[in-house]
């Protein structure tokens, strides 16, 4: 059987629990309760992608916390990038870039953008595809490359 996020996460925090690890149990507790409001706020139980795109967010939001400390709290930015590092653990593999430039040339081909005005339409063909699985930032930039020549 196939355990869900929601699932894996509550294992892994049990195992953090027994571990006596507090950064990850922490991490886990603060995704888990991300998961809980969402669901409290749709009024329904969330399925894969919308539990897939939340932890996504909070990847982000932990990555752009490490980036804000590194030059003042260097402590503060390792914190935030071991619990990127844990979160990640329960998102689909990570695309390389090769692979998230070949949807981007596929995305371009498809929309049949030929310029930066295009960007919208050929970033929404892209994201669909690597919400959870590739860095938002690092699509965007090569879309951006891509359709400026």
């Amino acid at each position: 059987m196939i355990m869900n996020i929601q699932d894996q996460l509550l294992e892994a925090m049990k195992v953090a629990m027994k571990a006596k690890d507090s950064l990850r149990l922490s991490t886990i507790r603060l995704a888990r309760t991300a998961l809980k409001n969402a669901e409290i706020a749709a009024r329904q139980e969330l399925d894969a992608a919308a539990a897939i795109k939340i932890l996504s967010t909070l990847v982000k939001q932990r990555r752009e916390a490490a980036e804000a400390y590194r030059d003042t709290r260097p402590e503060l930015a390792e914190k935030e990038e071991l619990e990127v590092v844990i979160l990640q653990e329960f998102l689909p593999s990570q695309l390389s870039e090769s692979e998230v430039e070949e949807l981007v040339v596929k995305a371009i081909a498809e929309s049949g953008a030929s310029s930066m005005r295009d960007m919208g339409a050929v970033m929404k063909l892209v994201t669909a595809q690597t919400t959870g699985c590739a860095d938002g930032k690092l699509v965007s930039e090569l879309v951006k490359k891509k359709l400026a020549g």
